[in-house]
């Protein structure tokens, strides 16, 4: 109750097209490493990114928030990217890795400053999640 539906709508379209695509990363990055010495790493933290999807797939349904129509963009995209990191070698596919997460952790960081500006208790479940 007395949430800013606009914010917290474009927080959960926004982050979970993020994480859909850091799932299609790592599976592109899995089809040209993934039997190779850093598979198990990358689907290690493929998993991870696995269970933040999962999440944000829960936080859309419960908050009634529309994907975003760039679905299938980010889709191919990711994979995309994912794999033409992963034919540079371990080095590139660990280097988008690295560049993706950090920015992802900015983008984090800024979703919580605006919420934490507006109202921390009402916005307690969103902000463990971040």
């Amino acid at each position: 109750g007395g949430i800013n539906k606009p914010v917290i709508e474009r927080i959960i379209r926004v982050d979970h097209a993020g994480e859909y695509g850091a799932n299609r990363i790592y599976a592109g990055q899995m089809a040209v490493l993934g039997r190779s010495s850093v598979g198990p790493v990358i689907q290690q933290m493929w998993n991870q990114e696995k269970d933040h999807l999962k999440k944000f797939n829960d936080l859309m349904v419960a908050y009634r928030v529309r994907p975003t129509v760039l679905l299938p963009f980010w889709n191919v995209a990711g994979f995309v990217l994912g794999a033409g990191s992963a034919l540079l070698g371990r080095k590139g596919a660990m280097a988008c890795t690295v560049a993706v997460e950090e920015s992802i952790s900015d983008h984090y960081n800024s979703q919580i400053r605006t919420l934490v500006e507006e109202d921390p208790e009402k916005y307690k479940e969103l902000l463990q999640v971040f």
